[in-house]
């Protein structure tokens, strides 16, 4: 009898077998359920995209058809040629292109100079100038709007491209505290061998900080060239000519005089969000580094 109850009751094998099957299936169903909010999530943010390509390729009768239509038929390729009729895009896309390169160069190099002196160089009130630095990060830029109009006018900065340029050479606070976090994570002691062995600050920064950085420079690259992309506030109010427009202030214009004309106009939004969308997608991995790592050390 008690030879029949032992060959009964389960194996200590088996409920772990069964155990551990069950761990699996839960951790199976967990990724499943995460996968599938995520994509729910990624369909609903890309659906103003998708919409915006659509429309780019339909016919005017198509744009406002109820219920929707989402592949267009027949599709109108001739909207993206189009567009240069109606707005010397290109000329807009080379401004933009002028003032983003400047906002990267100051991100990445004199960003960066400030974030290594604030982290790596020991110097009386180094931390109370860092302080009022990233003060200003707390001041709304719409404040300073109006004082900084009346300096770049007395500078006869206006209806130029110094305004949206030379500030970001000069260095942005948000810029200089990531970077500083970044910096501060990095071990000391190759910056304290390199002291030894003769090098200079400068030298350290371009020849062992700068190599080490590459997903925080990346991420600052990224949000810099986003920023003076998509920019729109700053160039509306210190640029005036028609031929000194940014692709965002040439995309309002032509908003306000081609009014009807939403397949050119979906067009160029297209092309506007395209470079965007290849710089973030070839630095992706730099740029999710740079996030998971900058802010780890205080």
């Amino acid at each position: 009898m008690a030879q029949q109850n032992l060959m009964r009751m389960p194996s200590a094998a088996g409920v772990l077998s069964r155990t551990a099957s069950i761990r699996r299936a839960r951790r199976y169903l967990g990724r499943v359920t995460t996968h599938a909010v995520l994509l729910a999530g990624a369909i609903v943010f890309a659906m103003p995209f998708i919409w915006m390509v659509s429309t780019s390729l339909k016919a005017d009768r198509q744009i406002f058809h109820w219920p929707p239509v989402w592949i267009p038929d027949p599709v109108i390729w001739a909207n993206y040629p189009d567009v240069f009729l109606y707005a010397p895009l290109h000329l807009y896309f080379i401004n933009t292109m002028i003032i983003a390169a400047a906002n990267v160069f100051g991100a990445v190099f004199t960003c960066s100079l400030a974030a290594y002196g604030f982290s790596r160089v020991r110097a009386p009130g180094r931390d109370a100038i860092f302080m009022v630095m990233i003060s200003q990060m707390m001041i709304p830029a719409i404040v300073t709007l109006v004082p900084l109009y009346i300096l770049y006018a007395q500078l006869d900065w206006i209806n130029t491209f110094l305004p949206l340029t030379v500030p970001a050479v000069l260095g942005t606070p948000f810029y200089i505290f990531m970077l500083r976090q970044f910096f501060l994570t990095l071990p000391m002691e190759t910056q304290e061998a390199a002291l030894i062995d003769g090098a200079s600050h400068l030298g350290i920064w371009w020849r062992i900080i700068m190599p080490l950085s590459t997903p925080a420079l990346a991420t600052v690259a990224i949000f810099s060239f986003m920023f003076a992309w998509n920019d729109f506030t700053g160039p509306l109010i210190f640029l005036n000519g028609r031929e000194k427009f940014t692709l965002a202030l040439g995309l309002q214009a032509f908003l306000f005089e081609r009014r009807t004309i939403w397949g050119p106009l979906m067009a160029a939004s297209t092309m506007m969000t395209f470079p965007i969308m290849v710089v973030f997608f070839l630095a992706q991995k730099y740029f999710v580094q740079g996030i998971a790592l900058t802010g780890m050390k205080g």
